[in-house]
């Protein structure tokens, strides 16, 4: 095998490594995906949201096309974004909010996180994530769905290897920490693909407006999960997905 072979090859790997990790969708042969593969493949991730978000305008735009007011036809499209990443940052999400919220010290939250089941925080934060994304798709132009869903899953996946390499893992074991800091490179990789995919949909005002408020979402959640639990894990990775998809679709309304 040649080393452009080799490169081309590490490059699909990790390509499918994120959409393995991030989706349901699944191609070629199986493969693990342990916290190492994860990491090599951080700046696969907004390539992975990109597929999510082409899939839940598919969704909207058929249900438009069959005569579906805004309302039903946005509900379906998340639905559709939900089931094809089988909720993984909305249960993160829930986790965050039921241990950020409910638990007294840091150890509690942790634990509370940990639970598989679901508080008032946590639903109550589910059901919020929900309306503000169907509400702002179902306000949106139909030409604009498409561009408004690509650019908020590309950019929210690609502001996740960016929050593992500067916030620490707040434990010593689960996938957060077994993945560790992703390389810079990886990291600037998917920095560069997350603001290209934003730029492209949204135009360059609308752009700017965007990762000036993804980088206070940034700034904001580094600083609450460093004060809750001394760093992040895998539900603060999905809470931070969701918060950053919410942003990015509020900021295509205008």
């Amino acid at each position: 095998m040649t080393i452009d072979e080799a490169w081309l090859k590490e490059r699909a790997d990790a390509l499918r490594a994120s959409i393995l990790f991030l989706t349901r969708l699944r191609y070629g042969p199986a493969m693990p995906v342990d916290g190492a593969a994860v990491a090599r493949a951080a700046w696969a991730f907004p390539i992975a949201g990109v597929f999510v978000g082409l899939i839940g305008a598919v969704v909207y735009l058929l249900a438009h096309r069959l005569g579906l007011p805004p309302w039903p036809a946005a509900a379906l499209s998340v639905v559709a974004t939900m089931a094809i990443t089988g909720c993984l940052h909305e249960d993160g999400l829930a986790d965050t909010a039921d241990g950020f919220g409910g638990g007294r010290t840091r150890e509690l939250k942790l634990q509370i996180m940990r639970d598989s089941r679901i508080g008032a925080y946590g639903v109550c934060a589910l059901v919020l994530s929900i309306l503000l994304r169907a509400s702002a798709l179902a306000n949106l132009d139909s030409s604009l769905v498409l561009a408004a869903l690509i650019a908020a899953h590309g950019a929210a996946r690609a502001i996740l290897p960016v929050f593992m390499y500067f916030v620490p893992p707040a434990r010593q074991d689960g996938l957060s920490a077994s993945a560790g800091q992703p390389p810079r490179d990886s990291v600037i990789a998917a920095a560069v693909l997350g603001i290209v995919i934003v730029a492209l949909c949204l135009g360059p005002v609308l752009a700017i407006a965007a990762l000036i408020l993804l980088a206070a979402v940034i700034a904001l959640l580094a600083w609450l999960s460093l004060a809750q639990i001394d760093g992040q894990t895998g539900d603060v990775l999905g809470a931070v997905e969701q918060v950053s998809e919410i942003a990015i679709l509020l900021v295509a309304l205008r």
